[in-house]
């Protein structure tokens, strides 16, 4: 807290004497003053879903009524995400998360009182629009941190996975989070929490500035002319890649919701999902761990069709203990997917344009996640129990096919730029 920090300078990464991995990451300067408060930022992104669900069917008796409200609220994130990415590329983290995180607060009280006073379902997607919008991309914002402070470091690939381990971190907490408070104490405190975690933790990762990207013509650096991030043929696959991971989140917290409540056990639904998480988290702690030979594009193709594989048996599950060890694999196969994606957006995407590609891949995310809520839980209402897993099956098989299919478009357009190996290699070489 001293006044030997200076302000526009990046936070430099320790001597490369030592190996690259996670406590060289952290001890990289500066790092704390962005990663505590976006931490907290962040949590509640893993509660909103739930937490509409939960909400909106104790008041309406409806999965698919709940689905629906949630997924307009996903829609709407997945929309205006890349615009909220685009924004803080242009004019600063700051002034895009302040005016955000009032709003999301806003709104996420705005529909919670419509619910609880049974108002008309157009009422709850007009207010789930508005709060689905304004969804602070602190995991994008916090990933452009990365990219400045780390400057084209090895540990940019650690960073990464340190990135997808606290997402996921999120989602291990913020499940249990939810249905604990929706279940005993109010249905309506889930929304509540996570309104007010995203205001006090979107104003605290705000208030960071020393570490925020600069914005054009600040702070020294020179910027390109903008264009979209989604002009890049390999974010679109990507974008695709991450519709299907959104699908299995989505697919997932509705049916094991259904789940766990046809069983008389509503409770254990966040222990599912938790569980579930917690092989996403750990899993990705070992990918970050893991000095890679075999380059980005490969890893992804591989750890899709692992996830395809393993998210097409969910519906075959008709116990607690034999869906939770499904979940844990599937948890598993899903952090590999999303470490390589975003670490080829480093490769593939100009410094000035990450965080709307980031953003574009956390809003596929949720409008895979929206799309499989709403139809998982009109199968939940109208087929049987756990009807609502055939959506992950589905999302991930049609994923994984057009990933292999356009995999060739992963390259970065100069085929001579390279990246690091992984972790613990300083040894660049070619993207392939």
């Amino acid at each position: 807290m001293g006044s030997t920090v200076t302000t526009d300078e990046p936070a430099t990464t320790p001597p490369a004497s030592s190996r690259p991995g996670y406590g060289q990451l952290l001890r990289t300067r500066g790092a704390w003053t962005f990663l505590l408060p976006g931490f907290a930022a962040r949590q509640p992104f893993a509660m909103l879903t739930l937490s509409i669900v939960l909400l909106v069917q104790h008041t309406t008796g409806s999965y698919g009524a709940a689905g629906a409200i949630a997924a307009a609220t996903g829609v709407s994130m997945a929309l205006f995400a890349p615009y909220s990415g685009r924004l803080a590329d242009r004019f600063g983290q700051r002034a895009v998360l302040v005016p955000g995180v009032l709003v999301h607060a806003l709104s996420g009280l705005s529909l919670t009182v419509l619910a609880l006073a049974h108002a008309p379902l157009w009422a709850l997607f007009l207010a789930a629009v508005p709060t689905g919008a304004s969804v602070p991309q602190i995991g994008p914002m916090v990933r452009a941190r990365w990219g400045v402070t780390l400057q084209g470091s090895p540990l940019m690939a650690t960073a990464a996975a340190f990135e997808s381990v606290t997402d996921e971190l999120t989602f291990v907490f913020g499940p249990l989070l939810a249905t604990a408070l929706c279940t005993a104490v109010a249905p309506a405190a889930g929304l509540l929490t996570e309104a007010a975690l995203t205001l006090v933790g979107g104003l605290l990762f705000a208030a960071r500035k020393r570490t925020q990207p600069p914005v054009a013509g600040t702070g020294g650096h020179a910027r390109v002319p903008h264009a979209s991030a989604l002009r890049v043929p390999g974010v679109r696959v990507l974008v695709v890649a991450f519709l299907g991971i959104g699908s299995v989140f989505g697919g997932m917290q509705v049916s094991l919701a259904a789940f766990t409540h046809s069983i008389g056990e509503p409770g254990l639904n966040g222990v599912l999902y938790g569980v579930f998480a917690a092989g996403n988290m750990l899993s990705g702690i070992v990918c970050g761990a893991i000095a890679w030979k075999v380059a980005p594009r490969r890893r992804l193709v591989a750890g899709y069709t692992a996830l395809a594989l393993s998210a097409s048996a969910l519906w075959t599950a008709h116990s607690v203990p034999l869906l939770g060890a499904l979940g844990l694999l599937v948890g598993m196969c899903i952090a590999p997917a999303l470490i390589t994606g975003y670490t080829l957006v480093e490769a593939l995407v100009p410094a000035g344009a990450r965080t709307e590609a980031f953003t574009w891949l956390t809003g596929a995310v949720a409008f895979g996640q929206a799309a499989a809520v709403t139809v998982a839980g009109q199968l939940e209402d109208r087929l049987w129990d756990g009807a609502g897993f055939l959506v992950p099956m589905a999302g991930t098989v049609l994923a994984l096919a057009t990933l292999v299919a356009l995999r060739s478009l992963l390259v970065a357009r100069q085929q001579n730029r390279t990246v690091a190996r992984g972790v613990g290699h300083r040894v660049p070489m070619t993207v392939d």
